[in-house]
């Protein structure tokens, strides 16, 4: 072979070689997918297997030594936490929050929800910035679980002071609350938010979510955490504690502040500020007998593409749900038969009321899975929604629809007895049909007992045990919600629902009143006429609660009605969309045989019997049974 003509093979073999390395290359270079499932954490992440179990073992050893230096801390969350973490900022940034339109740059964030809580961040991050960020994000699901109507400066400032959680001396010393050099410059070299402006901060804020803004809101939150556990050997510490005592019984911020703190504003911010002109702060530092200990036990494997995208959709769905679609149907059509991602897909469809396709996707994800307790609650939700108005009032369900739905619950709470919203849905289907009405009430309390915080569990026993004419035990649970629920709608009513009760109570006391007088005339036969007599047993009962007021207004619309009640200053709404359903009788003679729609003039004295609203967002006050023109009381 010629000198060129060798010199030529070996250049085809040369590109031939650069030809399969790029391939080799390309090869390697796709994207895998890894989860870590430890004791107490499941952990997914486009990042490397090390850096998700670095991460898994940080939060196991966070959460052991909470456990262990708290013990009256609830660690033991009913709702799941997953936790995603990403390679770099760049696979980040489009699941960060946004604000206003505009992504809001974190380097980590805890997601609440009903059926699983995400935590997620970067780890990109160096390693003190990286377990910084897992310890404050955890404190946030340790919040969430056992602060109830935590601020936000409480809520971010304690996460920040953990944040520094760091285990040395051969893992048996723990030091909490180093102080955090950029939080003390930024505050030594800017104004102070007033205290007032701080604890009126909320998510919504730009004093929380504006970068420049953010860092000041972020460093003030965390100093007077800081002074309040440990400044001036910790005196202010038990005047925190009742601060959020009073702010979660419905105190306001000022009041609770004067009361707990026993001074005004000016006085704390000229001792915070002292605080931060220091040059050295206490820390919290605890030494264990023995080394620290915790099952690291970690269990690794590869998850597909389709897991990947669902995992990422339904933290979007979470998040936003207006972007988690994509994601959703990306994971279907690499995976058709991946369960939960059609589930997640059906809640997503049912948030933009569509349905008919949320049924659909459903159905497929049952069919298709039968062991996972969420795709059996979602089911039941998607169903239970359906039926509902733009006001979330439903006045019924269809018996089949109904026995699907117990069906599908009680799956669930077979397959996970740990989880509550299980048993609030199941409850709540019960209240609706008016059935097995004591069982929905040993239910709720047991999701009561799993989640103690949740104010709303409270409100949907309230109106069981009102249904049940369990009047004094609906007050007692029903007051405290008027007053610590976050959720001014909750509040709202909660207020109707005690109106509701009071009315109840006195209608049952009247009844009772009644019966002891009619039992009492026939003893003594006192005389009454065959007229009174007859008028007295021509009374119907009817099941459901009761109030009495004045009729003021008939509103008639397509398939529907709505009957307005004025009782004192309060108008009652009692909807429904079975006119035909309901009973109206009079005992009466100045009262005709015939209703009709529009203003009454004058307003009628009548008795309603009605089943309450079971949607706490409901402008409506309940579904009417019967509506009794009676004689004016004199």
């Amino acid at each position: 072979m010629k000198r060129s003509e060798m010199i030529l093979v070996l250049v085809f073999v040369f590109l031939a070689f650069l030809a399969n390395s790029s391939v080799n290359s390309t090869v390697e270079a796709k994207e895998t997918w890894t989860s870590v499932r430890s004791k107490n954490f499941f952990l997914v992440g486009d990042a490397s297997e090390k850096a998700i179990r670095k991460v898994a073992v940080k939060l196991e050893q966070f959460r052991e030594v909470f456990s262990r230096l708290f013990p009256k801390t609830n660690i033991n969350s009913p709702i799941p936490i997953r936790v995603i973490v990403f390679k770099d900022r760049k696979s980040y940034q489009p699941f960060m929050p946004l604000y206003q339109g505009k992504i809001s740059e974190v380097a980590g964030y805890f997601q609440s929800g009903s059926d699983v809580h995400y935590i997620t961040l970067s780890a990109e991050l160096d390693q003190e910035s990286l377990f910084d960020a897992i310890s404050h994000e955890y404190v946030h699901a340790l919040i969430n679980d056992n602060v109830h109507r935590a601020p936000a400066w409480f809520n971010e400032g304690l996460a920040e002071f953990y944040s520094t959680f760091k285990v040395t001396d051969g893992d048996r010393k723990v030091w909490m609350g180093n102080p955090i050099s950029r939080h003390v410059r930024l505050l030594r070299e800017n104004q102070f938010l007033p205290l007032p402006k701080l604890f009126a901060v909320d998510h919504d804020s730009p004093d929380y979510n504006e970068k420049e803004k953010k860092s000041v809101f972020y460093a003030q939150s965390w100093a007077l955490i800081h002074y309040l556990l440990l400044g001036d050997n910790a005196q202010r510490q038990p005047q925190g504690a009742k601060y959020l005592d009073l702010l979660s019984k419905g105190v306001s911020v000022d009041e609770s502040f004067k009361q707990a703190f026993q001074t005004d504003y000016a006085t704390m911010e000229t001792e915070l500020k002292n605080y931060i002109s220091r040059s050295a702060y206490p820390v919290n530092v605890f030494t264990f007998d023995q080394k620290l200990r915790f099952d690291a036990t970690l269990e690794t494997a590869r998850i597909s593409e389709a897991e990947w995208n669902y995992y990422l959709g339904d933290l979007m769905l979470h998040l936003r749900h207006a972007d988690c679609e994509q994601y959703l149907k990306k994971a279907i059509q690499l995976d058709p038969n991946l369960a939960i991602a059609h589930a997640a897909l059906g809640m997503a469809q049912m948030k933009e009321r569509r349905f008919a396709e949320a049924r659909e996707s459903l159905e497929r994800a049952v069919a298709l899975e039968t062991q996972n307790h969420l795709i059996h609650y979602y089911y039941a939700y998607v169903l239970s929604r359906e039926a509902m108005d733009e006001s979330n009032f439903v006045s019924g369900y269809e018996p089949e629809v109904t026995q699907k739905m117990r069906e599908h619950l009680k799956k669930a709470i077979a397959i996970a007895p740990g989880f509550p919203e299980s048993y609030n849905l199941r409850a709540f289907i019960n209240l609706v049909a008016n059935e097995e009405l004591d069982e929905s009430a040993e239910m709720l309390r047991r999701a009561m007992a799993l989640s103690p915080n949740r104010q709303d569990f409270v409100f949907m026993l309230a109106q069981v045990q009102s249904r049940r004419r369990q009047y004094d035990e609906a007050r007692k649970l029903v007051e405290p919600v008027i007053t610590q629920a976050s959720n001014h709608q909750l509040r709202q009513r909660a207020q109707s629902l005690l109106d509701s009760i009071n009315a109840g109570a006195e209608r049952l006391k009247a009844e009772a009143e009644a019966e002891a007088a009619k039992a009492r005339e026939a003893a003594q036969t006192d005389g009454k006429t065959n007229e009174d007599k007859s008028r007295i047993t021509l009374r119907r009962n009817f099941d459901g609660e009761r109030m009495q007021g004045l009729l003021t207004e008939v509103q008639c619309g397509e398939g529907e009605i709505i009957i307005v009640v004025k009782d004192g200053a309060r108008a009652f709404r009692f909807k429904s969309t079975t006119p035909e359903r309901v009973f109206f009788i009079t005992y009466t003679r100045e009262v005709s045989r015939s209703i009709t729609c529009g203003k009454v003039h004058p307003a009628k004295p009548v008795v309603v019997t009605y089943r309450s609203s079971t949607g706490a967002r409901s402008r409506i006050d309940g579904e009417p049974v019967a509506v009794e023109f009676v004689k004016e009381d004199k």
